[in-house]
């Protein structure tokens, strides 16, 4: 095969993989199409076969699905640590003397909240609670 031939083929191939592995959402996705692409590509170089290009992109594949797969379940479980912190704290806000809003971040705490400052409620504290602590 010529040269050009040769590079147009290379650069389609390329195209082609790249609009493959745009359309993916989740890492174990990507992680799938990106393996199977060099998996092809590195099964060519070795064994200039069509057997040896399927070979290497089904073990490219299997090989990128595990590893995205791994960071998909990684990042479920950052998120899902993240919402609970969330779901742990409250804002309440306090409009001060001068119109001013300050917010205070409170900390569930079993029954009940715990200020910035160290202090407990036994209940959701009020604006006016708050505002002889975090007020002005």
């Amino acid at each position: 095969m010529n040269r050009g031939k040769r590079a147009t083929l290379v650069a389609a191939a390329f195209s082609l993989g790249v609009m493959f592995v745009a359309g993916c959402e989740t890492c174990a996705q990507r992680g799938t199409a990106v393996g199977a692409l060099f998996g092809a590509g590195i099964g060519q170089l070795i064994g200039r076969s069509p057997e040896s290009t399927l070979t290497g992109a089904v073990i490219g594949g299997a090989g990128g699905y595990m590893l995205g797969n791994e960071t998909d379940k990684r990042q479920a479980r950052i998120e899902r640590h993240h919402i609970r912190e969330e779901t742990r704290y409250v804002a309440v806000n306090i409009t001060n003397s001068n119109g001013s809003i300050s917010q205070v971040r409170l900390r569930r705490q079993g029954v009940g909240y715990v200020g910035t400052r160290g202090e407990y409620y036994h209940h959701l504290p009020t604006e006016d609670q708050l505002r002889p602590v975090y007020g002005f």
